[in-house]
């Protein structure tokens, strides 16, 4: 059964008051390495149907969701979803479902797009010089490479047809001496996987491992710290997920303002630095239509087709936009606002590269990634982690050797505001979160001030 025969059949046994259901195929192929050698390599398709059923009762609408993999019982996936709205309570994000086709709605009747091993035709040759240039150095290469595409098709009682394929891709690559005390980094996403060079990738490498041949002590404290483009994404993605408008309006989050309401206004950054998403920005293009299976504060199921335009959430360096639903813009009486899965950090005025950027330095420290990131306080949005893959001590301009690993404890946010100059944007990996986001564009950052709290043992 085709994905859209699955999305028909289902909206057509409904018996609800309405019913959205969405069908996702995706299709992945992978390479994986360790020590020079690759040790796996494969392809798999798969499917997931969700369907989602609105049934009015005496108090308000109730939600049922009800997700399953490959091709269900029809029937039963909608019986069992229509059960379970009516078994739920009534839905405080409770709003018509959407009539209006946005725009971008893609083929309906297109089959799925796919990716096979074929994407790393070009890319595999290129790995194995990589090692073998590793090799010569006495060095080791780890890391993997994924591309996967997925194609969803959404459909509502109300009568929205809608279809997205979006590929994604990821590489990332440890560097490691051959006794393992040394180790270090570098990634890339990617679309399609004509745009990444293994050569500029292990030249990356290359150059850490070289840096980090020596090796110094440093106590911790507050340095000035150059954040490369990888783990200010990390970090402005943890900004970008706490954005969400009801929990600023109410008091919960680091965007509330004091005394009531949110900071939409306010300055955040010393910089004119825009934080904005974009579905069709170039290399980072997402899905440009709300595709929802359950409720959050920055999502409703309700608003499932809702388009996702460009949105600038901070514009010059002044909050300019929450995420907010339909349902609590209404309470509100301010726009919707949505998600998107892309984001991009950008200085105008900035034309210095991360070269420059450390060539300026007097003193202080270069990262590379940073990991297991937690948040502490959602009233400041205090996160703590610790840095990885390693940490540079700069002197005069010069990357000089690698110091110890620390643990960190500050706010994104609050880093916005002491950042004292940004390097022009690339494309970015998250490392941290990249099993969730990787289309992002970044700046390297410099902070004058930022906190290691304590040495990390880590190694």
């Amino acid at each position: 059964m085709s994905p859209q025969q699955l999305v028909e059949q289902a909206l057509a046994a409904s018996t609800a008051d309405g019913a959205v259901v969405y069908v996702t195929d995706s299709s992945e192929a992978n390479l994986r390495w360790a020590s020079n050698s690759l040790t796996t390599n494969g392809a798999m398709r798969s499917r997931q149907v969700v369907v989602v059923s609105f049934v009015d009762g005496g108090s308000g609408t109730a939600v049922g969701t009800v997700a399953r993999t490959g091709t269900p019982d029809v029937a039963e996936l909608v019986r069992q979803s229509e059960q379970a709205a009516r078994d739920a309570g009534p839905a405080e994000d409770a709003m018509p479902l959407l009539t209006e086709a946005p725009p971008g709605g893609g083929d309906w009747d297109a089959p799925a797009a796919t990716t096979s091993i074929d994407v790393f035709r070009d890319f595999a040759p290129a790995l194995g010089e990589a090692f073998g240039d590793a090799r010569g150095r006495d060095q080791l290469l780890f890391g993997f490479a994924e591309h996967q595409m997925a194609t969803t098709w959404l459909g509502t009682s109300t009568g929205l047809r809608l279809r997205h394929d979006q590929p994604t891709g990821r590489v990332e690559l440890n560097g490691k001496s051959s006794d393992f005390g040394r180790s270090v980094w570098a990634g890339v996403g990617t679309r399609n996987f004509t745009d990444v060079s293994v050569a500029d990738l292990a030249a990356d490498v290359t150059q850490k491992m070289a840096w980090s041949a020596r090796r110094v002590e440093l106590p911790a404290g507050r340095y000035e710290t150059l954040l490369p483009p990888s783990t200010v994404s990390d970090l402005m993605i943890v900004a970008y997920w706490a954005m969400e408008a009801r929990d600023a309006d109410e008091g919960r989050s680091v965007y509330a303002k004091p005394g009531g309401g949110n900071r939409i206004g306010d300055r955040l950054a010393t910089l004119p630095l825009t934080l904005r998403s974009d579905p069709h920005a170039p290399g980072l293009e997402t899905t440009p239509f709300q595709v929802v299976g359950g409720s959050s504060g920055s999502a409703s199921v309700f608003d499932n087709g809702m388009a996702t335009p460009a949105v600038d959430w901070i514009r010059d360096g002044v909050l300019t936009n929450l995420v907010r639903p339909r349902s609590w813009a209404a309470k509100q009486g301010a726009p919707a606002v949505a998600a998107l899965d892309n984001l991009v950090l950008e200085d105008p005025t900035a034309t210095a590269s991360t070269a420059d950027m450390i060539a300026r330095t007097e003193r202080g420290l270069l990262l590379t990634t940073l990991w297991y990131i937690r948040e502490v306080d959602p009233q400041t949005l205090l996160v703590t982690g610790l840095t990885r893959d390693g940490v540079f001590l700069v002197e005069n301009g010069e990357v000089t050797g690698a110091v110890n690993n620390f643990r960190f404890n500050e706010s994104p946010v609050d880093l916005l505001s002491r950042a004292t100059e940004a390097s022009r944007t690339e494309r970015t990996l998250p490392r941290e979160w990249n099993d969730w986001f990787t289309r992002a564009a970044m700046p390297m950052l410099r902070v004058p001030d930022f906190n290691m709290s304590s040495v990390s043992p880590a190694s």
